[in-house]
């Protein structure tokens, strides 16, 4: 009985405690309701800060006043440039960025080339006399049937012509007429059209009395004078031969003489040189030229690297310049360097030997040292190197088959051949290494380019 009496006791006192939880979750929850609604009828949250609003920055579109200096405004400035330095433009993986544009690319002049046949490739590095071309003994005086014929076949770079070549205007002005006209119509390419006339005691055209034309002062005559004077009187000399050559169709003028006198110089040069002085000569030479271009006839420079100091005759032997590199930078190369930085369009190379500078006997016109390591590359020389004649026995002595010679100066760095012993030998021995591949036909293509260059007025 008394353990029914404490369970059952037990089971009261459970109900009375859980009774009681609920009454006192009651009145809390009551009195909770009770006291939110008193608040806010008495206006408490109102009362309460409220938080701000979380706000997303926005970017402003708003000018800087020109007025405004604040370190905000450099920024702003900054940021602007900085970005306007930026290359936003995206590539796809496929995509390769467009190659610039090769400043030296000619259109014109790679289409002319591209629509040379070899044969006629390897004509256009020649100058020669117009009886070598057309292989006949007797001098040629007009340019007819036969000369078309020969021209059609061979279709020269450019023809020399001398004293007897030339009898009288008429006679000189038709028979270049005709010469180009049958050079363009084989090749499309007009020819160089040259003599010798310096002035002084080399001359062509003025030495003869048809022409009646006053010959002018030899350059030793105008370099012997000083300051402005000395200057116009040689840009006046190469104006009036360049004025008279271009009126018969003379288009290249194979002067000045750029050599620096020295006391070994012989009558080989002589007053054919503005003087001793380099830098005169080299100021004189310039403006002679200067005066020929003017009237459109191409100047030529010779005779590289300096003749003025050299004994003895190219034309008779072989001749030695024994000056070492710093020694020739000191004198004879000066009037050259002053030629190139004046974009002088040709030089010839002299038949000079340089041993001090190539270590053998081979004349610069035919010494890769001498044209492509010196003039070209080291001197910065772009224009046309064209070889004094072949014909002179300087290179007869050297080479003495007239088709080796002219491959060794190719091979050498030179554009054109001027003048060689047998014409017909030496453009089938030329032809025939661009056949074999023994000169690459590109290494043919960068002389047509520079010669080109001259013909076209670039």
């Amino acid at each position: 009985m008394d353990r029914d009496k404490r369970h059952k006791k037990v089971v009261r006192q459970r109900i009375i405690a859980f009774i009681l939880t609920i009454f006192v979750l009651c009145i809390v929850s009551f009195g909770t309701v009770w006291g939110i609604i008193h608040l806010k009828e008495t206006g408490f949250f109102d009362r309460l800060p409220k938080p701000k609003p979380k706000v997303e920055e926005e970017v402003t579109t708003e000018a800087v006043s020109e007025e405004d200096d604040s370190w905000i405004a450099v920024e702003k400035e900054v940021i602007k440039d900085d970005y306007a330095d930026v290359d936003t433009s995206i590539l796809s993986e496929n995509e390769t960025p467009a190659e610039e544009p090769d400043p030296e690319y000619d259109e014109e002049i790679e289409s002319i080339i591209g629509n040379l046949d070899v044969e006629e490739k390897v004509a256009q590095l020649f100058i020669a006399q117009p009886e070598q071309v057309i292989d006949g003994s007797l001098t040629i005086t007009q340019a007819g049937e036969k000369t078309k014929e020969a021209l059609t076949l061979y279709p020269v770079g450019g023809l020399i012509y001398f004293d007897e070549n030339l009898e009288d205007p008429e006679q000189t002005k038709e028979m270049l007429a005709n010469t180009k006209e049958y050079i363009l119509e084989a090749c499309g390419i007009m020819p160089f059209l040259a003599a010798d006339e310096e002035g002084g005691r080399v001359v062509r055209i003025a030495g003869n009395e048809a022409f009646e034309i006053e010959n002018v002062a030899p350059m030793g005559e105008i370099g012997k004078e000083s300051g402005m004077k000395a200057s116009d009187d040689a840009y006046s000399a190469g104006e009036k031969i360049g004025d008279y050559m271009s009126e018969l169709g003379f288009n290249l003028d194979f002067a000045p003489c750029a050599d620096v006198l020295s006391d070994k110089t012989g009558e080989v040069i002589g007053d054919r040189s503005f003087g001793s002085d380099p830098e005169q000569v080299s100021k004189l030479a310039w403006q002679y030229a200067s005066g020929l271009q003017e009237k459109g006839v191409t100047a030529c420079y010779k005779h590289f690297p300096g003749h003025g100091s050299v004994e003895g005759d190219s034309h008779e032997t072989t001749v030695s310049q024994n000056k070492t590199r710093e020694e020739l930078e000191a004198s004879d190369l000066i009037p050259f360097r002053n030629a190139i930085e004046n974009d002088v369009h040709m030089i010839m190379a002299g038949h000079i030997s340089c041993p001090e500078i190539t270590g053998d006997d081979v004349p610069a016109s035919l010494s890769s040292v001498m044209l492509t390591d010196v003039l070209r590359d080291e001197m910065g020389y772009e224009g046309v190197i064209i070889t004094d004649s072949f014909l002179m026995k300087a290179v007869t002595n050297t080479y003495p088959d007239p088709g080796e010679a002219a491959v060794a100066a190719i091979r050498a760095g030179a554009d054109m051949v001027l003048m060689p012993a047998d014409f017909h030998e030496a453009y089938n021995a030329v032809l025939s290494a661009v056949s074999s591949g023994d000169i690459e036909e590109s290494r043919v293509d960068e002389s047509l380019r520079r010669i080109l260059k001259v013909k076209l007025g670039r």
